[in-house]
């Protein structure tokens, strides 16, 4: 029986993304206010507020899953579910796709299918469990939304071995 927990590896990627897109946004209000000669305390203040705003906004949720669970670890708060009793699955539409999983306890994890789409392992360890939630009858619904995203899964790690074969 399996033990290991998975984690998303590419968050610490995402993490310095999110850092320097403030920094860069720090850097360029500060570089404006000096060069037009408005830079003030309360106006740094201001602007280093700001870009922490953004940071705040951007920073990536830290996914990991293991045996009969998944998790999302934002700031200040984690969100889990248990996957092996998986009651609905849904893809939201918006600014950007966020698939919502909820358990049979009521426990709601959000999160963005592009994390499993760049790890494939996160994707077979909920897929598994999502099969033994459905075959147990509590996944009512989200199979439609599951299989949308386990096509996105296998095509884009299909084209990742043809990139890397030479052949794509």
């Amino acid at each position: 029986m399996e033990r290991r927990v998975l984690y998303d590896r590419r968050w610490a990627e995402d993490l310095y993304s999110s850092v320097r897109c403030s920094g860069v946004l720090l850097g360029l209000l500060f570089l404006i206010d000096w060069g037009t000669g408005d830079l003030s305390w309360w106006r740094g203040t201001l602007w280093a507020t700001l870009a922490l705003l953004l940071f705040v906004v951007l920073f990536p949720a830290r996914v990991s899953a293991g045996e009969g669970w998944l998790a999302s670890r934002r700031l200040l708060r984690t969100r889990r579910v248990r996957t092996d009793i998986l009651v609905s699955v849904r893809c939201l539409d918006g600014v950007s796709r966020r698939l919502v999983l909820r358990d049979a306890f009521g426990d709601r994890v959000e999160l963005d299918p592009e994390v499993f789409v760049n790890n494939p392992d996160l994707w077979f360890r909920l897929d598994e469990d999502a099969r033994r939630s459905s075959e147990a009858g509590f996944l009512m619904c989200g199979t439609t939304a599951l299989r949308r995203v386990a096509e996105r899964v296998d095509r884009e790690t299909a084209l990742s071995v043809f990139r890397a074969s030479g052949l794509g």
